[in-house]
């Protein structure tokens, strides 16, 4: 195949993958329910496992390309919904829901895959290392749809920024042991603050250089092409993240935290300019987040699943039901300043979509040939299916029956 060929390839394949979405975003905003369900199930039906319209491989160029603009540019939209109010209230849980969670996770589920898939203790760590992030990429949309009090939802979508880098240096850290059997605490300590404040120190400065640039501080520098700018500070805040060895994640997230609240630092936008800027956000997110989920649905392969069927039933029922809720509990229950409720804290337990980040990590896992790749990856794909159709379907409901929705 030329390049005009692939390049025509390339075309058609994004042209069905906008089409597909549309009409299927459409169908889940009629029978209410969040579109990532359906974007999933339609990736499935179109793709090398049902009638194998758009074929495009999982450690492709363009699907890497497309999920971590995809998942950055969501984080970077997720952090423009989050107050620091907010988090100044729960800046406990979601510490600890971005350390001690994970770490609990990983325990209990890593265990539990040992004992079940019969695998070395450190293949199936590595396992629960990969399931433990939440998925900004699916609750950030799910969040936009349906109403949750703020507090709630912009704990959960934090977390969900937050835990990527835990749970990244954990897998990694793992893969390192498998590799040379050796582990360095401090080492890996020390990789983990350089992620994490590093990506916080370098978010924070691309997020007030686009926010000095587009609003009245530089005398509207750039004015009707603000919204312009927020794809490149998105490529550069990232790129320069991970350059520097820290969280490109955290970093876009933070950048977003900081663009949507420069009213609290007294910087304002002209209105049409903030319309635009937030229009641009909205149809990015739409179409990115179409383009991933249905991806996401082209990869499962139910021989693999097939395969490990009972067993990865087995993990992701203590996942869900076993090591989420405990975990939560012991992020919860310590904090007294932000006095969750009962029912929040159940929502908690039910709240923690799988989806881009550990699909990427068990993608990067593949092409690094980690032995047993293939059972996580397979059994990742599981998770993903599961806990989008029964939890993220679910979620308004569940909502509803506990009192949180926004009235």
């Amino acid at each position: 195949m030329d390049a005009i060929q692939m390049a025509e390839h390339v075309l058609l394949t994004f042209a069905i993958l906008f089409m597909a979405g549309i009409v299927v975003g459409k169908v889940a905003d009629v029978i209410k329910i969040p579109d990532v369900v359906l974007f999933l199930l339609v990736g499935i039906m179109i793709g090398p496992q049902g009638i194998n319209l758009i074929h495009v491989p999982v450690d492709s160029t363009l699907n890497q390309l497309t999920l971590l603009i995809g998942a950055a540019f969501l984080l970077f939209h997720g952090g423009t919904s989050v107050s620091f109010n907010v988090l100044k209230s729960v800046w406990i849980t979601l510490l600890l829901l971005s350390t001690v969670a994970v770490m609990v996770m990983v325990i209990i589920v890593g265990y539990t895959a040992s004992v079940v898939l019969g695998i070395g203790l450190l293949p199936a760590l590595l396992l629960a290392a990969v399931l433990a992030p939440t998925d900004p990429a699916t609750l950030v949309p799910i969040f936009l749809q349906v109403k949750i009090k703020d507090r709630l939802a912009q704990t959960i979508v934090s977390e969900s920024a937050f835990n990527d880098a835990t749970g990244a240096i954990v897998a990694f850290a793992i893969v390192g042991m498998m590799t040379t059997g050796q582990l360095s605490l401090m080492d890996n300590i020390s990789k983990f603050f350089i992620m994490a404040i590093g990506g916080i120190i370098i978010g924070s400065i691309y997020g007030l250089i686009a926010g000095y640039i587009t609003t009245d501080k530089s005398a509207h520098m750039i004015g009707e092409y603000a919204h312009a700018l927020l794809l490149p500070v998105i490529i550069f805040t990232y790129m320069t993240a991970e350059y520097f060895g820290a969280s490109g994640f955290m970093a876009v997230f933070t950048a977003g935290l900081v663009c949507g609240n420069l009213a609290e630092l007294g910087w304002q936008m002209q209105d049409t300019h903030h319309k635009g800027l937030h229009g641009f956000i909205e149809i990015g997110s739409l179409l990115l987040r179409m383009t991933i989920f249905i991806l996401l649905g082209t990869h499962v392969d139910f021989g693999l699943i097939g395969q490990y069927l009972l067993p990865g039933c087995i993990i992701i029922a203590v996942f869900m039901f076993v090591a989420r809720p405990l975990a939560v509990l012991l992020c919860t229950l310590p904090d007294q300043t932000a006095k969750w409720s009962r029912n929040e804290i159940l929502f908690m337990f039910w709240t923690r979509e799988t989806g881009v980040i550990p699909a990427t990590l068990s993608g990067m896992l593949i092409g690094m040939r980690v032995e047993h790749a293939d059972v996580i990856a397979s059994i990742t794909f599981m998770a993903i299916l599961v806990t989008l159709v029964m939890q993220a379907s679910s979620t308004k409901w569940l909502a509803g029956k506990l009192g949180l929705l926004e009235l």
